[in-house]
Order: structure tokens, then C-alpha cells, then sequence
């Protein structure tokens, strides 16, 4: 039995189940993580990174109307709890707005033309540190990612180059960036969870 850890990019992981129409909560999650470990593997811990959902104000591009963000991160601690789960949260940073189609059309426009932008911060970096841990302690022998970030590839190879095997996780219809293809060791495909 290979000792395993269990990597998810929850960002990536949340648009490939968008893309495949699919819901995204606690129960999803955990099925997909029992679907990406082998047999021949023991599951030491799932490290899930994601960020909480956005909460500020903000001023409405067209009116300048204030507008309080509100959302709830219950789903995250739920997660938090499970059995073998490890929540690690990067910041969601607004950045603006951006329109809804392009070309814009009409002569006037309206805050609903316009939706709002937001960007990770920090997740990335958690991922590459704890591959790091992981290979500089050597408590697990095989990483398992599930991640189209191609900012992972320096800990990939730290973590090839300190004797841990990686496995890179794809799902039906993801294309995979040959950088992530070119640094893992073994490349698993699984199914959607039923």
C-alpha cells in the first residue's frame, strides 16, 4: 500500500463540474476524492484549497450605487469537518467589473450589463507548500493533484525530485496542460462520481 495524499484545486475542480453540469457541495466533493485513490493506496489526507466566498461592498460600474456582497462559507466548514479533510483557504480579491457580452449593446448601459470580477490569491502558493512538506518529510509516498495550474510544476518536480511519486487526476473532457502532463509521474483518469 502506497501512503497517499490527496490534493484538490477546488477552483479548478468547482469549473470542470460546472462544465460537465454537474452540483458542487460538500457530499460531491467527497465522493469525487473516494473516486481519485487507487486500491493499492492509503488515503492519509484530503487537503481541499479553495477560497471563501466573496463579502464587501462595492460601487456598481454604471450607477455608482453601492452594493453589499454577502455569501456564506457554511459549505467550507462543512467540508472542514469531514473525515480526513483539510480546508486550506487562499483570499478571493475583487477586481472590478467586466461586461456581460462583448460587444456591449444598446445606448444605455446599466449595471446589469456588467458583472463582477474576482481572482484567487494565495491558493497556488499553499498548494506548492504543502507538496513541499510532504516530500520534505516524507510522510506520504505518493502525491495525487487534482489541479490544471501549471504554477504547480516546480513542487511537482521538488516533490519527484525528493522520491515521492505524483499522480495527476483528469476527469472526462478536461484538457491538461502538457507541463503538468510532463512532471507527473503516473496520469489517472476517473469518473464523475454518481
Amino acid at each position: 500500500m502506497k501512503r497517499a495524499a490527496l490534493l484538490i484545486d477546488g477552483g479548478h475542480l468547482r469549473a470542470l463540474a460546472k462544465q460537465a453540469g454537474r452540483g458542487f457541495d460538500p457530499d460531491f466533493i467527497e465522493r469525487f476524492a473516494r473516486e481519485c485513490i487507487d486500491e493499492g493506496e492509503e488515503l492519509i489526507r484530503v487537503l481541499y484549497y479553495d477560497c471563501a466566498p466573496y463579502n464587501g461592498t462595492v460601487r456598481l460600474p454604471v450607477s455608482g450605487t453601492k452594493k453589499t456582497i454577502r455569501n456564506s462559507d457554511h459549505w467550507l466548514k462543512e467540508l472542514a469537518a469531514r473525515d480526513l479533510f483539510a480546508v486550506r483557504l487562499g483570499v478571493l480579491k475583487f477586481r472590478g467589473f467586466s461586461p456581460r457580452q462583448s460587444p456591449l449593446k444598446g445606448d444605455q448601459l446599466s449595471d446589469d450589463d456588467f458583472k463582477p470580477n474576482f481572482e484567487q490569491k494565495g491558493v497556488d502558493m499553499r498548494i506548492g507548500l504543502d507538496i513541499a512538506n510532504f516530500a520534505s518529510a516524507l510522510t506520504v509516498e505518493r502525491i495525487v493533484l487534482v489541479s490544471g495550474d501549471t504554477d504547480c510544476v516546480p513542487a511537482m518536480k521538488h516533490a519527484r525530485i525528493s522520491g515521492l511519486q505524483v499522480v495527476l487526476v483528469e476527469v472526462p473532457g478536461q484538457r491538461t496542460a502538457a507541463e503538468l502532463t510532463w512532471h507527473a509521474d503516473i496520469r489517472r483518469a476517473v469518473k464523475w462520481p454518481v
